[in-house]
This record gives C-alpha cells, sequence and structure tokens, in this order.
C-alpha cells in the first residue's frame, strides 16, 4: 500500500518547505516521474544542481565506483578524488588553492572567514563585508547577513555585524562604503535568487579596478553561475576579470553536495586549524565532482548551454511579443527569467505542473529556469510550447 508522503512530512519534518503536490521517484536526463508514474520535464534541475541532468552515467558510475572504494575517511587523511578535483579546479580557473565544504553557504562561510583573517594581516583589522541588494549567499546567519534581502533576515534580527549592503550596479555607491574596516567586497556577477539580474559589464571592471587600489579582496559568489551555466565554465571569465576569492557549489558534484572556497595564492592566508570541515571533501562527494567537472570540460557542455540558453531566450522573447502578460525576459546561458505583468507566478508554476512542466518563482512575478546543461532543442522547444499554453490560460 502506498504511504500517503504529504501527510507524512506535515507530520513529522519542520515546516521550512513550500513543496510542489507531487511525489518525485525517479529522474532521467532532463525528466522527472512522480509515483504515479506522470512524467515532466525539469526547468529548474534542482535549483540549478543536476546541470548533468538525473542519472547522467558519468555521474552514476563514478558515486558507485567511489562507494564501494571509500566512501569517507575525514581529513586528517588524503584522498586521491579530492586532490584530483582540486587540481581540476584550480587548473580551469584563475584560483591557486581550494578548500571543500558541503554547500554553498558553508563556501561563503569560509570566504567571509577568510576575508576577515585578510583583513586582520593586510588592513590593520579590518573585518567588514560589502555586499549589494537583490543578492543571495546563503541561510546560515553570516550568509543571510551578507544577503541583500531583508526577507531572510527579519525573522533571526539582530544579523551579526560586520556587513554593509549598498545598491547593485552603483560603483559609486561601493566607494562611498569603503571604509579602513572594509576588507571586501562580495557579489554575483549574476544575481539568481532574485530573478536573474547579471551585473553590467562595466561595473564588475570597475570592482576590480577599486579593489585592487583599496587594497581589498574581491570575492564572487559562483555557486549558481559556475559550471560552465552562464556559457562559461566560469561566470567571471563573461566579464573579463579575475576574483581573489571564489565560491562554488550546486552543479559541482552534478547532484552530489559539496561546496568549493577557491583563492588566489594572494588571498590563501588560512594556516593550520583556521579552518575545517568534518564531510567537506569526502571522497565520495569528490569523485562525483571529478566526473562531473571533466564531463563538462570534455563534452562540449559548456557551448551547449550557451547554445541552448539562446534558444530559451529567443522562444521567450517570442512569447513575451505574443502574450501581454510577459512584461520582461532576460538570461545569460541557461540562467534566464521572465517577469509577469500580474502577481501570477505561483499560479503559473501550478498550471505548468499540471501540464507536465517544472518551473520555479522567485517571486510574485517571477519565473527561473536553470534546467539541466545537457538540455536539447527538441526539449527547449517543448517547454516554450507548454509554457504558451499555460500563458494563455493566466
Amino acid at each position: 500500500m502506498t504511504k500517503n508522503w504529504p501527510d507524512i512530512e506535515r507530520k513529522y519534518f519542520m515546516s521550512t518547505f513550500k513543496r510542489l503536490p507531487i511525489v518525485l521517484v525517479r529522474g532521467e536526463g532532463v525528466r522527472v516521474w512522480d509515483e504515479e508514474g506522470k512524467s515532466y520535464l525539469d526547468m529548474v534541475a534542482g535549483i540549478a544542481v543536476n546541470v548533468l541532468g538525473h542519472g547522467h552515467p558519468a555521474v552514476v558510475n563514478a558515486v558507485a565506483d567511489q562507494a564501494k572504494k571509500l566512501i569517507h575517511v575525514s581529513n586528517y587523511y588524503y584522498s586521491i578524488p579530492q586532490l584530483q578535483l582540486a587540481e581540476l579546479l584550480v587548473e580551469n580557473s584563475c584560483g591557486d588553492r581550494v578548500f571543500f565544504c558541503n554547500s554553498g553557504a558553508e563556501a561563503n562561510e569560509g570566504a567571509i572567514k577568510l576575508a576577515r583573517k585578510f583583513g586582520k594581516i593586510h588592513r590593520n583589522g579590518a573585518f567588514e563585508v560589502i555586499t549589494v541588494s537583490g543578492s543571495f549567499h546563503g541561510r546560515t546567519l553570516a550568509t543571510i547577513a551578507a544577503t541583500g534581502q531583508a526577507k531572510f533576515q527579519e525573522p533571526f534580527m539582530p544579523m551579526p555585524a560586520g556587513f554593509k549592503n549598498v545598491p547593485f550596479n552603483d560603483i559609486e555607491a561601493i566607494k562611498r562604503e569603503t571604509t579602513p574596516l572594509t576588507c571586501a567586497i562580495l557579489i554575483e556577477c549574476i544575481q539568481g535568487e532574485s530573478g536573474v539580474h547579471p551585473a553590467d559589464p562595466q561595473y564588475i571592471k570597475d570592482l576590480r579596478r577599486w579593489c585592487d587600489e583599496q587594497g581589498l579582496l574581491l570575492m564572487l559568489d559562483e555557486i549558481q553561475t559556475g559550471m560552465g551555466r552562464t556559457g562559461k565554465f566560469l561566470a567571471y571569465e563573461n566579464y573579463g576579470i579575475e576574483p581573489d576569492v571564489f565560491t562554488m557549489a550546486k552543479g559541482l558534484g552534478g547532484g552530489v553536495p559539496i561546496g568549493a572556497l577557491v583563492a588566489r595564492e594572494s588571498a590563501a592566508c588560512f594556516t593550520l586549524s583556521d579552518h575545517g570541515s568534518t564531510f567537506g571533501g569526502n571522497p565520495l562527494a569528490c569523485a562525483a565532482g571529478v566526473a562531473t567537472v571533466e564531463h563538462i570540460l570534455n563534452n562540449g557542455i559548456v557551448d551547449n548551454a550557451r547554445i541552448m540558453g539562446e534558444l530559451l531566450l529567443s522562444g521567450l522573447r517570442s512569447l513575451q511579443a505574443k502574450r501581454s502578460i510577459v512584461r520582461e525576459v532576460r538570461g545569460v546561458g541557461l540562467m534566464v527569467a521572465l517577469d509577469l505583468q500580474q502577481d501570477k507566478a505561483h499560479q503559473l508554476v501550478d498550471s505548468a505542473l499540471s501540464k507536465g512542466l517544472i518551473l520555479a518563482a522567485t517571486g510574485p512575478s517571477t519565473i527561473r529556469m536553470v534546467p539541466a546543461l545537457i538540455i536539447a532543442k527538441t526539449d527547449i522547444e517543448e517547454a516554450i510550447s507548454k509554457l504558451d499554453e499555460v500563458l494563455a490560460m493566466l
């Protein structure tokens, strides 16, 4: 007899998630199936996590092989997958040193700690980090303090000290708030959680110049934008600059939880016992990471994200021209959003689900799509067709 899983969730689970009314039991490629056997085209991919789709052989085989050998040993010892993944990330980025953790929030926590130590050593004890409005950096106390959205902070006030928040895309605001107490600037080149808002290219260049002039760390949150999602392996490559520090997670393990803090040598000031993690960089997660990164780099996945992203944007813009309820479309690579003229995003998500299309609302009028990077032209066409049907109903 099939259990009533929503009832069990309500009885045993903390009420922190608003779930869609389906129980997913299987996935393959860009599709998932519920317990009743209904198929859905997944345009969310675990919130930009399943970059190679569901059940990709590269990830499945790596995890299965590693699980037979060694799942966890702690960081008291060397482990080969961890060092292989560190080498891959350094050799394919501007970074020199890596620290592995379990999530994006932990990666950003590590970046904040690193910035504070950098300020202690190089800026007379400076400890403040400047962030921007609309940003999202995690759910821990420090990372929601860094996040530029009051709705995440209000239930947990007062926030930890050491953060200043200024308007996005405003270099003069950054300059005004920079003081002798400032040690770093933390931003996303493309804001994801607030609805896919790209930074102005000149703004990013000006930030790099300002950090160089002031001796500050430029820290980029690449948690959602990394792993090829924007049509480059890392989003900063679109802007012609290099950060001092960047963070990764989400797609790094192809669905297996893992995060990474990556720093250039000049910023990598952690020393023995400054930071740690019991599970961070364990053999299982790192084996998944190696398989995922290698497959992305060696099989044209980054180019596919760029090409399919352009196709998706084109399709959405055609819907914008056809359906007056669509107010704006924007995106970079396979990181795309549309805004509605009315607060009907959640209604749209529900209606799309009934037609076998999984979308995500990031606000009352904003829909975000971050599908697997292996998505094909026929999948994009199907998504646009189903979305058109739903928009016609609103």
